[in-house]
């Protein structure tokens, strides 16, 4: 039976946004800070900026022409391109036309891309450029109900192709011709409306549709609001891909509603410099952004004198425990209180401000397991990187940590009017006004989602806590039963394997074996820092993955790792590779999680060979 607490909860926040749509909020906020700045792209010398009286103009002129274009109600614009005004826009035009928008991962194959256009059914595609395009090119003639595909740079001649300039000129004159259609469609959209369809980035098989209506994004940007309590009119970055779920709430829907100041960062390699320039008053980032901004200020720090050295080091011991202090049940000792305060006033104050977090209210990090190492360094500086949980099938985070209230370790609590339960196969199930209602033409796999009770079944294994708090111990399907039929977490071992800051990426194997083996590889940018610091020349990884004195450095990573686990879960046998892992290379996803069966197909013998003899 639901907690009355958490249904009182629930009809609280359904009471206040019922019949509510995005494109009411757009209207809304135009119309109350016409001039409040809404987005900013780079430019040479600094950024243009967008009002969101502006933005809102430029959403009817967008919608405006997609209607011209034959965009009839509940069709799909399918998007590709990098984080920028123009995505948000084009987003929200075909959502104020009526439409659903759809953005598509730019690092798809374009099998991928050919069966989510064909999954959804893209009526008009709008692409960044040529590198965009050539993911679609091969399968335009296969898309019989394609009109339209509009590119933000070099747009080729022909009749599917329109340049963006002039798609904008056709929507404007569109809009002038008569004003109050555009309007009306806006107005017509209803909160039970779907308002996105995101394709999980898909570890196995073909990406699965995920439809999410007005009703599920709105419950979960003021459920979010309220526990996050961020300021209105703050500074925030948006530089993950728009098709993760994350992003989306966090820097298309969210700022709707706080009328915050969105800044695109289009080139993930200038995110430090960014972060300098905006000091955002929120960032999320999935642990491998964390991973590379620690592995970033490690590299910098060990330039440093010893001296030098010695001091961060003490500061942020008294950063460390001044959190971990600070847990939900705990209070920092006065003395331990009075020792943060020294080393902030010192030193962690101007660290955080020299790596742009100075003002942010809310670090948070989801979507793979977060090396407790990579946590507590964070810590170190006095800054709570706080998990949250949640999947694209729950329109984000459904358990959250605050600032406030939270657990290292733990992905916090369940959020306002979320039914969490244990299953008895210790499964995690959610219920939630946030859960899609199933999966786009996928009706089996929708049944099997969702259970006829309404519970959403996360495929993670976890426990909750006398507290509240969830842990994750898995992915339900990843658990390892060795041949001897001990039940393993590879994710537990891996973030162990990956807290020394040479490895980048680990994949653990073992499943019906004998004993655990594990597949690493180095830290493009930790790796060549590390050799240059003692004395070796770098020329390649795959060279620097061969030296003595870096295989025996991450031999030494593996046996600190299994001194922290039990023997059936150490690894016995291990190999580094001689490349990075990546989304283009097929390893990753899109989100950088791990594709376990891409990685156990690819490498297949290397894992065999660890098991000869």
């Amino acid at each position: 039976m639901a907690d009355p607490r958490v249904l009182a909860e629930r009809s609280e926040i359904e009471q206040e946004i019922a019949g509510h749509t995005i494109c009411e909020q757009l209207k809304l906020t135009a119309e109350r800070f016409p001039d409040a700045p809404a987005y900013s792209d780079p430019a040479e010398d600094g950024w243009t900026t967008l009002t969101y009286g502006e933005a809102r103009r430029r959403v009817l002129a967008i919608a405006a022409g997609f209607s011209a274009l034959g965009l009839a109600r509940g069709e799909a614009v399918a998007l590709m391109m990098v984080n920028r005004s123009e995505h948000v826009l084009a987003d929200l035009g075909a959502v104020h036309a009526g439409g659903v928008a759809c953005s598509v991962y730019a690092t798809f194959a374009p099998d991928q891309v050919a069966f989510v256009a064909k999954d959804v059914d893209a009526r008009i595609v709008v692409l960044g450029g040529a590198a965009d395009l050539a993911r679609w090119e091969p399968i335009l003639g296969d898309l019989p109900g394609l009109r339209k595909v509009i590119l933000l740079e070099d747009a080729p001649d022909g009749e599917l192709f329109m340049s963006w300039d002039d798609f904008l000129a056709f929507g404007e004159s569109a809009l002038a011709a008569d004003p109050g259609a555009a309007e009306a469609r806006a107005a017509a959209v209803t909160a039970g409306d779907v308002l996105s369809v995101l394709y999980t980035s898909g570890t196995t098989g073909n990406p699965k549709g995920v439809p999410l209506t007005h009703s599920n994004i709105i419950f979960e940007v003021v459920a979010t609001d309220r526990v996050t309590r961020l300021p209105s009119h703050g500074p925030q970055i948006s530089y993950l891909t728009y098709a993760h779920i994350a992003e989306r709430v966090l820097s298309l829907y969210v700022p709707l509603f706080k009328v915050s100041h969105v800044h695109f960062c289009t080139d993930l390699a200038q995110l430090g410099t960014v972060l300098g320039q905006v000091k955002p008053m929120l960032f999320f980032g999935v642990p491998r952004v964390y991973e590379k901004m620690m592995a970033r200020l490690q590299a910098l720090l060990s330039t440093q004198p010893e001296e030098q050295q010695e001091n961060v080091r003490a500061c942020m011991a008294a950063g460390l425990a001044y959190v971990e202090g600070s847990q939900y049940g705990q209070v920092p000792s006065p003395e331990v209180a009075a020792a943060y305060e020294r080393a902030d006033a010192a030193l962690l104050s101007i660290i955080r401000s020299m790596i742009g977090l100075d003002d942010a209210r809310w670090l948070a990090t989801a979507a793979a397991p977060m090396p407790p190492e990579v946590q507590r360094f964070f810590a170190g500086f006095g800054l709570k990187v706080i998990d949250v949980y949640g999947m694209t099938e729950t329109s984000g985070a459904f358990t959250a940590n605050s600032p406030e209230v939270f657990k290292l370790g733990t992905v916090g609590r369940p959020g306002l009017g979320v039914e969490v339960r244990i299953a008895d196969d210790g499964e995690i199930l959610t219920r939630s006004p946030v859960n899609t209602k199933g999966y786009l033409n996928r009706p089996e796999a929708s049944a099997e989602l969702i259970d006829e009770d309404g519970w959403l079944h996360t495929g993670d294994v976890g426990s909750i806590d006398d507290d509240g708090f969830v842990r994750i111990v898995d992915r339900k399907k990843e658990l390892i039963i060795t041949a001897g039929g001990e039940n393993i977490s590879p994710a537990n071992t891996e973030s162990f394997l990956k807290e020394h800051p040479l490895v980048g990426q680990a994949l653990v194997y073992g499943d019906r074996r004998p004993y655990v083996v594990a597949i690493l590889t180095l830290d493009g940018e930790v790796a060549p820092a590390w050799a240059q610091g003692r004395g070796i020349e770098f020329t390649s990884l795959a060279l620097l993955a061969e030296h003595p004195d870096v295989v025996k450095e991450v031999e030494a990573a593996v046996a600190v790792a299994n001194g922290k686990l039990a023997r059936v879960q150490q690894v016995k046998k291990w190999r580094l590779l001689p490349g990075e892992w990546t989304a283009e290379t097929e390893e990753l996803t899109p989100s950088l999680k791990l594709k376990r069966r891409v990685i156990h197909a690819k490498y297949a013998e290397v894992i065999e060979e660890m098991y000869e003899g």
